[in-house]
């Protein structure tokens, strides 16, 4: 039975271990009686930990598109001991629904890495460490997978997410024989396309930075899913939501969720639009949100040797200002 310990190190090694747990919990700073919203439920880690902090009093509102989830969420609600409710869709959808029908939340967390039970399930398609059908979508209902897409879309659509989604150098080439290879025979399962994409790839170039389809299975990820779509929605619905003092945490695991990150809350700090040769603001313009965290906090040593998944996991903290 898990156990609602603050430490994720205290954590037994069979459990699902959220990455950046004590930090998350730190810089949320849960307090009883607070309503914490957990955008990306997953397995349920992170809620364990945030909900531990509501001592009973207090409330958790669970989010998630896949609707696997929802053994994980009731489990949760059995044994955290707090008032919890689960709701299923796509997080920039449900934050704006939430807050369009007046519900506040005191900490809200986006955590936008794969989780542990689709990497872990081979049916899922998402790893290309194992031959699985072809799939990636993270709302099993959903009309895109990643077969679809492989086999159906323009050699230049692919190329562009390969380059722009997975910072692939090798995009055009890959992109082209992806063609070539369905011309013969379409994709059916992920060992197929993890075959065309090494066979892409010169021989030097291969191993260099880990395996040599990450790159491209990410970017199908990301496209399948629409998940810079999302989180470009979800990050002003968050803010709108939030009560002032409220905190706004999102874990990243790729550059380009980070930068979009780092921009809106450094916008969000900044307040002011005027351009920088204006001698002083004339937009009136004023600051939503503090930084509680002005660098990117990282796993420590010790938590990627424990749970490698956590190694390019990036913690950005921001609070909305203004008066309550």
């Amino acid at each position: 039975m898990w156990s609602l310990l603050p430490s994720a190190l205290q954590r037994s090694r069979t459990d699902h271990v959220p990455v950046l747990a004590d930090e998350v919990r730190e810089l949320l700073a849960v307090k009883p009686r607070e309503t914490v919203v957990d955008a990306t439920f997953g397995a349920g880690g992170h809620a364990r930990v945030l909900a531990a902090d509501l001592q009973g009093k207090g409330r958790v509102i669970a989010i998630d598109r896949d609707s696997t989830v929802r053994p994980y969420f009731e489990r949760f609600e059995r044994e955290a001991g707090v008032q919890a409710r689960f709701l299923r869709g796509e997080l920039s959808v449900v934050l704006s629904q939430l807050g369009a029908n007046g519900v506040e939340a005191d900490a809200i967390l986006i955590d936008l890495g794969v989780s542990s039970m689709q990497i872990d399930r081979p049916e899922r398609g998402f790893s290309y460490a194992v031959d699985a059908p072809l799939d990636m979508r993270m709302d099993p209902s959903g009309e895109l997978s990643a077969k679809e897409l492989v086999n159906e879309w323009e050699e230049r659509d692919l190329q562009t997410i390969f380059r722009r989604y997975g910072e692939e150098r090798f995009a055009r080439q890959i992109a082209q024989a992806i063609v070539r290879r369905r011309e013969e025979k379409p994709f059916e399962r992920t060992g197929e396309l993890v075959d065309v994409v090494k066979s892409s790839i010169p021989a030097p170039r291969r191993f260099g930075d880990g395996h040599p389809a990450k790159r491209v299975f990410q970017a199908l990820r990301i496209a399948v899913n629409e998940e810079l779509d999302s989180l470009e929605r979800a990050l002003p619905a968050a803010l709108q939501m939030l009560r002032p003092g409220g905190r706004l945490a999102v874990i990243s695991f790729h550059s380009l969720e980070d930068r979009m990150v780092k921009r809106f809350f450094a916008a969000q700090a900044r307040g002011c639009t005027c351009p920088p040769e204006l001698p002083v603001c004339v937009c009136g313009n004023e600051p939503t949100m503090r930084l509680a965290t002005r660098k990117a906090v990282r796993p420590s040593p010790h938590e990627t040797a424990e749970n490698p998944r956590s190694a390019s996991a990036k913690l950005r903290v921001a609070i909305k200002v203004g008066e309550g």
